[in-house]
């Protein structure tokens, strides 16, 4: 658990995914279509990180999102700050995009 929150709090976004995962993929497009770079943990062969994840409260665990070191959520909870306009808003505040 202590990785999964050192890792989120090096970057302003932090997105934990798997390869095989096409929300996953859905949501680094829209950060990056948003103008920010997320870092991006691909974690498909590394079981303690999603136990760790999922102790963290991310269910499902992936993709699960950090902005500004906080736990924002996955695909679903993303898509619906992206849709009632925060999302932006957050990701303008930790610094990962510049407006």
């Amino acid at each position: 658990m202590d990785r999964v929150k050192d890792l989120a709090s090096k970057s302003a976004a932090v997105i934990f995914t798997k390869s095989t995962c096409c929300m996953c993929h859905s949501i680094k497009a829209l950060f990056y279509d948003l103008g920010a770079s997320p870092a991006v943990y691909e974690v498909d062969h590394d079981a303690d990180m999603e136990r760790a994840l999922r102790r963290l409260g991310c269910n499902p665990a992936f993709p699960a999102v950090f902005v500004g070191g906080k736990y924002v959520g996955s695909a679903k909870d993303v898509i619906s700050l992206h849709v009632d306009g925060t999302l932006k808003q957050k990701l303008i505040e930790a610094k990962a995009i510049w407006f």
